[in-house]
């Protein structure tokens, strides 16, 4: 007998409109209060903070707009005209060559295509900034060029950490406009919506980047982030470096609204690439589609003829009978090579130190490596369920149950100024709340301070929207929305995990006692210091190897199994019968 819960009946006879709507707004309630008090009061605290002199030693006093017509008259509109030159080589790799790898890779056939999936997850399995520009920093930036040359080290150091994480990122979203295609102009409107979030999201996060700042010689440097954390605590100006910190959530305000508008307009949407109307017979109903991941539901049945493979029904535009394009694949390989030679390289001064896992420092107490993995990975692993599982309950709020109808998507609104806005602007006024909290050098502290993801809420939103209508049309719940799911739940997951733990800023402010630090802050601490040989300096507990081969399996399965299925779509979603 089938369950109720996963019966084949429509959702509107499951669940009336009161039903969907209050259900919708319980699911939305542990993001808008994570929202409230991740980064609502925090930016609230941070405008009152920037009108005061404070010194964290008395009582503040008002100045007014003194700190902010400083800043305009010390000329923060060129620093911030300079931050975005940084952003011209991260757009150039995902403007302009992610999407010609995604084209050879969709016109190359499915093989080579899922070979190049399964090379496209090395860059994100392999995130490990610190110990990449820390190598690089070492090895291939002469000392005296990052003091006499700062910005020249900087937009050198840019590019490296962010170029295969770009391209990555960049290429499979790209990847995914093209999937059900049979022409690759039928993609351009799902193109120029994901070019359009690149740019957006590229700017944001350049306009974030404290590593490679704080490695080119940063007090000569000035940037955005680092000058907002040297403010506040090295100089002990916080009302000042809160004035900086509100001028920075202004402009990631605007870009995260023109991200959200974008959105909301073009109607975005992830859909299953089986369930697209031109890759169905005309004989299978939408509710029959068949999910991305394989699931235990007997009754799903595919969609395409037996005598055809489930990829030729959904390839870009290749014959079914062909193994896809010649040239296609000769171009792709040819990247493929390149690829895989640049990474190496770039990765190499790292990568030779990473079977060194701790440094001896003689009589000053280093941190133990068990002390360090554990204060590094576990942490981060608590906000990561927490926040994954906020989102994943908003995004199915707004975009599968969809209490406001074809309005739901507006719901989004509230958290669209934060969607950029990550640790570092509200650092400070996180760091406050720490300390009031008496949880500096605690577990409770390093955990990151956000409690809701809001890119993985935007995410899901988009998921669930394109898997509604399936629901909607008499798919089994488990089928049609549990089962596609599932898998982007692990994959947001994992690197949301992944990034976190890799993140130096938030460990670096909180948790500086030996016992306390984090791999990322142990290795720079050891690696500016001059102590240890720059050859015998121990990068292994950044990224170890174990973990590393864990993110990439699961990565490469999921870029193989599940990201392939995927496809990206705007405009009015087809009817469903």
């Amino acid at each position: 007998m089938t369950s109720p819960v996963l019966s084949v009946t429509k959702p509107s006879d499951r669940l009336g409109t009161g039903a969907r709507v209050g259900i919708g707004l319980v699911l939305l309630l542990p993001a808008f209060l994570a929202l409230l008090w991740s980064y609502l009061l925090p930016t609230g605290l941070a405008i009152a903070r920037s009108t005061t002199r404070d010194n964290l030693l008395g009582p503040a006093t008002d100045v007014g707009a003194e700190h902010y017509r400083q800043r305009f008259e010390q000329g923060v509109v060129g620093e911030y005209r300079m931050a975005l030159l940084l952003t011209l080589v991260p757009l150039v790799l995902a403007l302009l060559v992610a999407p010609l790898l995604a084209l050879l890779a969709d016109r190359a056939g499915r093989g080579p295509r899922l070979a190049a999936r399964a090379l496209l997850a090395v860059p994100v399995a392999g995130y490990a900034p610190v110990a990449l520009l820390l190598g690089w920093r070492l090895d291939r930036v002469e000392p005296r060029a990052a003091v006499e040359s700062p910005y020249a080290t900087l937009v050198e150091l840019t590019a490296v950490g962010s170029a295969g994480l770009v391209v990555a990122v960049a290429t499979t979203a790209f990847l995914a406009t093209l999937r059900g295609r049979r022409r690759p102009a039928d993609a351009l409107p799902a193109a120029a919506t994901v070019a359009g979030l690149l740019v957006l999201g590229i700017v944001a996060a350049t306009l974030q980047s404290f590593v490679a700042p704080l490695l080119a010689a940063s007090n000569r440097a000035q940037f955005p982030l680092t000058t907002i954390v040297v403010q506040s605590l090295a100089r002990m100006d916080v009302g000042r470096g809160s004035a900086d910190a509100v001028l920075l959530l202004a402009v990631l305000a605007v870009l995260g609204l023109a991200a959200t508008t974008l959105l909301l307009v073009t109607r975005a949407r992830i859909e299953l690439a089986d369930a697209d109307a031109g890759s169905r017979t005309p004989s299978t109903p939408a509710a029959t589609v068949g999910a991305a991941w394989p699931a235990s539901d007997a009754t799903a049945t595919p969609t395409w003829p037996a005598s055809t493979p489930p990829d030729s029904a959904t390839s870009g535009g290749s014959d079914p009978t062909s193994g896809g394009s010649g040239p296609a694949r000769i171009g792709l390989a040819v990247a493929g090579v390149v690829a895989v030679g640049l990474m190496l390289w770039v990765a190499w001064p790292w990568l030779r130190r990473s079977l060194r896992f701790t440094n001896d420092l003689g009589p000053v107490p280093g941190a133990a490596l068990s002390d360090m993995l554990i204060w590094t990975w576990l942490p981060t692993l608590v906000a990561t369920l927490v926040t994954i599982t906020v989102a994943v309950a908003g995004g199915f709020a707004i975009g599968g149950l969809r209490p406001l109808g074809r309005f739901s998507e507006l719901l989004l609104l509230p958290f669209a100024p934060w969607l950029f806005v990550g640790t570092g602007p509200l650092a400070v006024e996180s760091y406050l709340r720490t300390r009031d909290f008496d949880q500096v050098n605690t577990f409770l502290g390093v955990i990151p301070p956000g409690w809701v993801s809001i890119p993985a809420l935007f995410l899901f939103t988009l998921l669930f929207r394109g898997l509604e209508p399936q629901w909607r049309a008499g798919g089994g719940f488990g089928r049609t929305m549990l089962a596609p799911a599932v898998p982007m739940v692990l994959l947001a997951g994992l690197v949301t995990w992944l990034v976190s733990s890799g993140q130096l800023l938030w460990p670096w402010i909180v948790a500086q006692t030996p016992s306390t630090r984090t791999a990322p802050v142990e290795a720079l601490a050891q690696g500016t210091t001059g102590r240890v040989p720059t050859d015998e300096l121990a990068l292994g507990a950044l990224l170890p190897l174990p973990m590393l081969l864990l993110f990439l399996a699961a990565l490469v399965v999921l870029q193989v199994r599940y990201l392939d299925r995927l496809a990206i779509r705007v405009g009015r979603a087809p009817e469903r019968s």
